[in-house]
C-alpha cells in the first residue's frame, strides 16, 4: 500500500460511512473504499433515485434516495460530501463527520499541492499551470474541479508528484487543511443563490489559505489580501504597480526584479484578462524550478479551454465566440475588451440576483448590440431602458432566438461573443451544455 492507501484504510476502518451524493466524485469515493477499507457499513444517500447504481454495488450497500435522503446522517460516523450537495443541515448539528475526498486527500499530499481558486480564471490558470509543469518534465498531476475528482489520482502518486487541484467555493466548503501553495486569482459577486451573502462565500473561499501554516505560501489578488495572517503572501496585480507580481502590457514583474514578457503574438490564450492568470501560472512555476525558456515553449504550445472565449467559426461574415463560461459582470466585459472587433453580445441566464450595475454602466459606453436573454437578461434590458444604450438592447427569450437575433444584427466583419454573465443552471445542464448548444446553433446558420 502506498501512504494514501494506508491513510484512507485506517481512516474508515470499523466505521460505518455514507457516500453523499453519486455523481462523478461519489463512484470515484466508492472505488476506493472498496479496493483499500474494511467499513463496519456503507450506505449510498442521493437525492435522486439512483437505479443503475443497484446494478453497480454489492447487495449488502444500502441506498438512501428522494427526499429524504439526508435525514439519516447522524446515523453514521463519517459521511463524504460530494460538492454539488447542500448540506440541509449545518455539519454542527450532525453527530457524524463530514469530510470529503478532497478533505482526505489533503490530509496526505498536502505538501505537495498547488491549489488554485477565484470566481474566475481557475480552470484556465490550474490546467497552465499543469501543462507548463509536464511540458518542463516535471512529474504533475490535475484534478478536483476541472472534473477529476482527487481519489481518481490518488493511487499514481509518488513523493516528487506535483498536485495542481483546481478548487470551487463547494469544495473549501468545510476544508480544515489548506495547500502548500494556495492561489487565490480574484474574488466576485457569484452563487448567492447559494451562500447569500459575498461574506459567507468569501468564508467558503478562503479556507484555500486559513489553514496554511508559516511555511507555505499564497499568492493573492491585491484587492482581497487578508489581514494577520502567517504564511508568506505574495500579492498579485494587473492595476497596482507595487503588487510583489504586476503585469501590464503583457509585461510581468515578479517580487524580486525579474522581468519576463509574454510572447503575445504567439500565444493562444485570447484577452489581456489571461495576462492576470499567466502571470500567477508564471511566479508559481518560477518557484518551483520552472525557467523562462522552459516556460514559454510550454505556453505557446497551451490550448485554451472550452467555453472560454473559444473562437467558434466564422458564418455569414460574423466571428462567433462562446464564453459560456461567464457567470460575472466582469467576464462580460473582459469578454468585450478580448473579441476582435466585438459587435454584439448575448448576454443572460439564470437570475442569481447579482448587482448588474457595472455592466449596465460599462455597456452604455460600448458601442455594440445587446441581446438579453432569459431571467436575467430581461432584468439587464430593462436596467438598460432610459440608458445611452438603449437602441443597442433587445430581447430574445432563449439562446435559439437570441442566435437568431445576432445573425441579424451584427455587421459583417464584426464579432458576436455568447458572454451571458450569467448561470446556465434551470435552463442548461451546466455553461459546458450551453456553449455547446451555442456552436449547434451557430452551425445552423451555414
Amino acid at each position: 500500500m502506498n501512504d494514501f492507501a494506508q491513510y484512507i484504510s485506517g481512516y474508515t476502518a470499523g466505521k460505518r460511512i455514507c457516500i453523499l451524493g453519486f455523481g462523478r466524485e461519489g463512484r470515484s469515493t466508492f472505488r476506493i473504499l472498496a479496493r483499500y477499507c474494511s467499513p463496519k457499513s456503507i450506505a449510498i444517500a442521493d437525492l435522486s433515485h439512483i437505479d443503475r447504481a443497484k446494478e453497480e454495488l454489492p447487495e449488502n450497500v444500502e441506498l438512501i434516495c428522494g427526499e429524504t435522503y439526508q435525514d439519516s446522517l447522524s446515523d453514521f460516523d463519517l459521511v463524504f460530501k460530494s460538492p454539488g450537495i447542500v448540506l440541509q443541515k449545518q455539519p454542527e448539528e450532525l453527530s457524524c463527520t463530514i469530510t470529503s475526498e478532497t478533505q482526505v486527500f489533503f490530509q496526505v499530499f498536502r505538501d505537495q499541492i498547488v491549489g488554485i481558486t477565484g470566481t474566475k480564471g481557475k480552470s484556465t490558470t490550474s490546467s497552465l499551470i499543469y501543462h507548463i509543469f509536464r511540458e518542463s518534465g516535471f512529474d504533475a498531476r490535475l484534478a478536483g474541479n476541472i472534473g477529476i475528482p482527487v481519489f481518481d489520482i490518488a493511487e499514481d502518486i509518488s513523493e516528487d508528484t506535483i498536485v495542481v487541484c483546481e478548487l470551487s467555493c463547494h469544495q473549501l466548503e468545510y476544508m480544515n487543511v489548506s495547500p502548500k501553495y494556495a492561489v487565490f486569482l480574484n474574488l466576485y459577486e457569484e452563487h448567492l443563490d447559494h451562500y447569500g451573502t459575498m461574506e459567507r462565500y468569501y468564508s467558503a473561499k478562503k479556507n484555500i489559505y486559513l489553514h496554511q501554516i508559516y511555511s507555505d505560501e499564497l499568492v493573492i489578488g491585491m484587492e482581497i489580501i487578508p489581514d494577520d495572517i502567517a504564511q508568506r503572501v505574495t500579492s498579485l496585480s494587473s492595476t497596482f504597480p507595487y503588487a510583489d507580481v504586476f503585469v501590464k502590457d503583457g509585461l510581468i514583474s515578479d517580487e524580486d526584479f525579474h522581468e519576463y514578457q509574454i510572447p503575445e503574438s504567439r500565444i493562444k490564450l485570447l484577452g489581456i484578462h489571461n495576462h492576470y492568470n499567466i502571470a500567477a501560472a508564471y511566479h508559481i512555476c518560477r518557484e518551483l524550478g520552472v525557467d523562462d525558456v522552459a516556460f514559454t515553449r510550454a505556453l505557446c504550445s497551451f490550448d485554451p479551454l472550452a467555453h472560454r472565449l473559444e473562437f467558434v467559426d466564422t458564418v455569414r461574415g460574423i466571428r462567433w465566440y462562446d464564453d459560456s463560461i461567464s457567470t460575472a459582470c466582469a467576464t462580460a466585459v473582459e469578454a468585450l475588451k478580448s473579441v476582435p472587433e466585438p459587435g454584439t453580445i448575448l448576454l443572460g441566464g439564470m437570475d442569481r440576483g447579482i448587482d448588474y450595475t457595472p455592466l449596465v454602466d460599462f455597456l452604455q459606453d460600448f458601442p455594440v448590440q445587446i441581446i438579453c436573454m432569459e431571467t436575467s437578461g430581461e432584468r439587464i434590458f430593462h436596467m438598460l431602458e432610459g440608458t445611452s444604450a438603449a437602441e443597442r438592447s433587445h430581447y430574445a427569450p432563449h439562446l435559439e432566438e437570441a442566435v437568431e437575433l445576432a445573425a441579424k444584427l451584427t455587421p459583417e466583419g464584426k464579432s458576436c461573443v455568447l458572454s451571458p454573465a450569467s448561470a446556465s443552471y434551470g435552463i442548461f445542464k451546466n455553461f459546458e451544455e450551453r456553449g455547446d448548444a451555442f456552436k449547434a446553433l451557430v452551425a445552423k446558420l451555414k
